[in-house]
């Protein structure tokens, strides 16, 4: 008999460790199957291209946007101020706007978001591969390739509950 209490109690600690060292998700964000990210080859306003997969052995935040959507709108500038808290992290940032010329995607930049820049989905074709559910959404697709979490919806990506949780997975 205790040899089997022995090996239950092992059992409990083990699992109340693994819960203790289990990544608390903030609100909003979706633990995901860790399926590949889908391609994903855009050039900004300026024809610099950005290719996901040259940017392998990093953590990416893929966000998509439009200027029409009242919670991208609210979201925006909380994403400059996470991007500058995250520069010394192992983590790099694509936003793609969704279907929207360039005159739009310019003059709503230059008025919301001076310092940021973002990659333009014209035809809409790479946002229909990735299927987010709804605007804003943002995928953090791991070193390998892989999405490992979602966030549908608007955040205050400059939280300190948001910028803690990237930190943490950056590590």
């Amino acid at each position: 008999m205790p040899t089997l209490i022995r090996s239950l109690l092992t059992l409990v600690l083990l699992s109340l460790l693994a819960t203790a060292s289990a990544l608390e998700l903030p609100k909003g964000i979706i633990e995901q199957d860790g399926r590949p990210a889908p391609a994903l080859q855009l050039a900004d306003m300026d024809g610099n291209t950005t290719d996901l997969q040259s940017l392998r052995g990093k953590w990416v935040f893929v966000h998509f946007w439009a200027s029409w959507c009242g919670p991208c709108r609210k979201e925006m500038p909380t994403l400059n101020t996470m991007i500058d808290k995250m520069a010394d992290e192992n983590f790099a940032t694509i936003l793609i706007n969704t279907a929207e010329d360039e005159d739009t995607v310019f003059s709503f930049m230059g008025a919301v978001a001076p310092d940021l820049s973002t990659l333009l989905d014209s035809d809409g074709v790479v946002t229909e591969a990735w299927k987010p559910r709804g605007l804003p959404a943002t995928y953090l697709v791991d070193p390998q390739g892989r999405i490992r979490y979602q966030a549908l919806g608007g955040r205050p990506w400059d939280d300190l509950v948001y910028t803690g949780f990237l930190k943490e997975i950056t590590k």
